[in-house]
């Protein structure tokens, strides 16, 4: 999963406190990064995100040249394509107080869902919708 965003630290923060690990971060540029995308001369900054069990990883981008054209932070959960990724936590209390000192913001409330999860979904930095949902046991 790949996340376009303004300030790569606040993002990385955010995610950092959400219990992922910086992996690394990285300029990729050059000819080849083009042909890759398909936006020549391509300059952007990489911050890769790894899970805690080591599984997936997330992909935030600070795109230096060309600029970002597009803005689909504040669409709705319902509009088309990718908008939103969701992680299991072990304590979603724990995990909104951590993350509301880095500006989340929930989005209605959290709800059960049946005897199997309590989930909700948030705005991150600059508007990021991710949900984060706790299995019930």
């Amino acid at each position: 999963m790949g996340i376009v965003v303004e300030s790569l630290d606040n993002a990385v923060s955010f995610f950092l406190e959400l219990g992922l690990k910086l992996e690394g971060r990285a300029m990729i540029e050059g000819e080849w990064a083009g042909r890759v995308t398909g936006l020549e001369n391509q300059a952007v900054e990489i911050a890769m995100m790894i899970t805690p069990d080591g599984h997936s990883r997330l992909e935030l981008s600070r795109f230096i040249n060309p600029k970002a054209i597009e803005d689909h932070r504040t669409a709705p959960v319902n509009a088309l394509g990718y908008l939103r990724v969701m992680f299991a936590v072990a304590n979603i209390d724990d995990t909104l107080e951590r993350l509301y000192k880095h500006g989340a913001q929930l989005v209605d409330e959290v709800v059960r869902y049946k005897d199997a999860y309590r989930l909700c979904y948030i705005r991150g930095p600059e508007g990021i919708l991710i949900g984060i949902a706790e299995q019930l046991k």
